[in-house]
């Protein structure tokens, strides 16, 4: 079966930071691996951050600066560091597809909620 296991959301002060991860089970991550969407209540889903064919990582404009993609393949784990957050980053967090964005598909997402 293949999926991922996201974790490291949570709750946390608008300035603070966390580090999200996703594992793949079942397959194996590379360059052209997962990306991470995320959908906060009543807004559309939103393309996050990915790799790009040119070896650079694509950002939304919302978490340029602050957000870093990063990977660790020897342990089939990709990341998503997340620094100086704001009320508006809250939102369930996906690592995923394009062709599944925000859904349980991969496997579920995780809340992270900032308070401010």
């Amino acid at each position: 079966e293949l999926n991922v296991v996201v974790s490291g959301g949570g709750s946390v002060q608008a300035g603070g930071s966390l580090r999200l991860s996703c594992t793949a089970s079942g397959f194996t991550f590379d360059e052209d691996g997962m990306e991470w969407y995320r959908q906060a209540p009543g807004s559309e889903c939103e393309l996050v951050s990915r790799p790009q064919p040119d070896g650079t990582n694509f950002y939304a404009d919302s978490v340029k600066g602050r957000f870093t993609y990063q990977h660790d393949y020897a342990k089939n784990t990709i990341f998503l560091q997340m620094n100086n957050l704001k009320s508006e980053d809250t939102a369930v967090y996906y690592c995923s597809t394009a062709a599944f964005r925000c859904s349980d598909d991969w496997g579920p997402g995780t809340q992270v909620t900032v308070s401010s």
